[in-house]
């Protein structure tokens, strides 16, 4: 991913005798990529600054004695680069060399393998043979989370977990511990992940390039639950998912596979293929309808703040209990429809729920942690979601299913529990829930809809979002904020107000705890950048121009769940159902 720096001045330097035109500022790594030049490197990923701790990436300047590190060195004007050469080709292979000396030789047992960015070095370098004594250090495999798995035998000390734990999302659950040969990486503290402040995103899986930190793989469960002929197998897939799930067969981010995917799902043996997306219009119904109620009735209790994703939840919990009387009580889409998997959809079908076999796929780890936080995820009788998998999970069990996923035929989803709405879709993307829920709120008030559905402020990459939905005289001020470091900030800035006794700046927030919103979980495919997120939105707004229905309130199913077992918005059975509860955490636990 090239990372030109539009300053306005253009410099020339010359890369491998070719001249190349660049912006002032540019590195000189993408300065090579500019003209398809590919320099190696491990440590450097497009979200995060250079660290140039790899050393892989170094290249020759004519009259400079020193080899310089590509991707933390500007371009300066009439620069002759060599970006390859016999002498520059052992010194990349002997740091691999290093790096390989020090790091488990498991390959074929690792969660990484084939997608693993120091295994592909290797390859292309041709390395067949360890030149160095191996010192792999023993330490032990942490699984406490059962979220996240850290494994730090397998850490190359990049620093991109800690990066992106410490800068971006500004957790600071993990850190490097100790100096030289025993450097490692850690929890801080040195305790089990599980104690520590993380919030189980799983962004430090994200952006790992080996498999040091992969989410907890549970996919040998979910085949064992498909061959147990005692059990009612069902699955539903998450709105970010359709628009990342195809990368893992080489289509293009952001193509949409749903129809594909209802078909690959009824082919792995599940009973029903339902849509998360339709449990997204519910719970814009449920959180809109809360919203309303506040608006109308009870203003001073404003803002609401959405609570679709469990990482932020996690994060609120421990860093902002002082705003959990703001938070609405709606549980996550995936929860409600499990919950109503093993009641509504049980008892229509005749099935003992007790046998009802739930499986989320989701772009998020933290839905692992979500599925067992409390004992509101059980309103059922039983565990609503049993299982849910990353989509880099389904990846794997799709792969070794032998289905040819690119080739199946589009099928319909079950629709008692997965016809959605171009609403119900949008929540993939950040400013999708809110957006989502500005269509209906503003029916709920004035009877009609918005007359555009397109709500282009709360869109967009920027980290935190604002503006003002005018709702028949009533102005309503949102705010959307993706990243827990932007988090933060929007989330000070109420607390601030709220200690200084001032009226709080915003009526409605989104929060996301992942840059990008749920297209970019850290459970999807790996190396995300900002084009590849523009690329999965792109998707995401796609299926919901193309939807005939926009609005979740005009959901036939929606309507239809209501009238045969909800009864209404807010009711004692949807509270029952499809609400939870919050408490404060400690960032450290005993």
């Amino acid at each position: 991913m090239i990372q030109e720096i539009n300053t306005g001045k253009m410099i020339d330097v010359v890369i491998n005798g070719e001249k190349v035109s660049i912006y002032e500022g540019t590195t000189i790594l993408d300065a090579a990529r500019k003209v398809n030049v590919k320099i190696p490197t491990l440590c450097k990923h497009p979200d995060l600054d250079a660290t140039a701790s790899c050393g892989i990436c170094v290249v020759k300047v004519k009259n400079n004695r020193k080899l310089l590190r590509a991707c933390c060195t500007k371009a300066e004007p009439g620069m002759e680069i060599t970006t390859h050469d016999g002498e520059l080709f052992e010194v990349r292979k002997n740091v691999l060399d290093l790096i390989l000396a020090t790091h488990p030789n498991e390959c074929l047992t690792c969660l990484r393998n084939r997608n693993c960015e120091l295994q592909t070095l290797a390859e292309e370098f041709g390395i067949r043979q360890q030149p160095y004594k191996a010192m792999v250090k023993e330490l032990p495999k942490d699984v406490s989370t059962k979220a996240v798995t850290l494994d730090p035998r397998k850490c190359i000390g990049c620093g991109r977990c800690v990066d992106v734990c410490q800068n971006i999302q500004k957790v600071h659950a993990l850190e490097f511990l100790d100096r030289g040969f025993d450097t490692r990486m850690a929890p801080a503290g040195d305790i089990v992940l599980k104690e520590s402040p993380c919030i189980k995103c799983g962004q430090c899986s994200a952006h790992c390039p080996v498999g040091a930190l992969v989410e907890f793989d549970e996919v040998s469960n979910v085949w064992e639950a498909l061959r147990n002929p005692e059990l009612h197998c069902v699955a539903q897939i998450a709105p970010a998912v359709r628009v990342a799930f195809g990368e893992g067969f080489g289509m293009e981010p952001g193509e949409l596979v749903t129809g594909k995917m209802y078909a690959l799902l009824r082919k792995l043996g599940f009973k029903a293929a339902f849509d998360t997306n339709f449990a997204a219009d519910l719970t814009i119904m449920e959180e809109g309808s809360e919203f309303v109620k506040k608006l109308t009735t009870e203003p001073k209790s404003l803002p609401l703040i959405t609570s679709c994703c469990p990482a932020w939840v996690d994060f609120l919990e421990k860093y902002y209990p002082d705003l959990i009387e703001h938070f609405s009580t709606c549980k996550s889409p995936h929860e409600m429809l499990g919950a109503l998997a093993k009641t509504y959809y049980a008892q229509k079908i005749g099935v003992d729920p007790s046998k009802v076999f739930v499986v989320s796929i989701m772009p998020c780890t933290a839905k692992k942690y979500e599925v067992q936080r409390s004992e509101d995820m059980k309103s059922s009788g039983y565990q609503d979601v049993d299982i849910s998998l990353t989509t880099r999970e389904f990846v794997r069990m799709t792969k070794s299913s032998g289905i040819d996923f690119k080739s199946l035929k589009p099928e319909n989803v079950d629709s008692m529990l997965g016809t959605y709405t171009g609403a119900g879709t949008i929540f993939g993307a950040t400013g999708g829930v809110m957006e989502a829920a500005i269509r209906t709120a503003y029916f709920l008030v004035t009877g009609k809809n918005l007359g555009t559905l397109d709500v282009e402020a709360v869109r967009g990459l920027k980290g935190i979002k604002t503006g003002v939905v005018d709702v028949q005289g009533t102005k309503v001020r949102v705010a959307v904020a993706h990243g827990t470091g932007n988090v933060r900030t929007l989330m000070d800035e109420l607390r601030e107000a709220k200690a200084q006794g001032k009226p709080m700046p915003y009526d409605f927030i989104e929060v996301m705890a992942c840059e990008g919103g749920c297209i970019a979980g850290g459970g999807q495919p790996y190396m995300v950048s900002n084009e590849l997120r523009r690329q999965r939105t792109a998707g995401i707004y796609k299926d919901d121009k193309e939807c005939a229905i926009r609005v979740s309130h005009e959901n036939p199913d929606i309507k239809r769940l209501y009238d045969e077992f909800l009864e209404k918005p807010l009711s004692h059975k949807s509270h029952k159902l499809l609400h939870t509860h919050y408490v404060s955490r400690p960032l450290y636990y005993k």
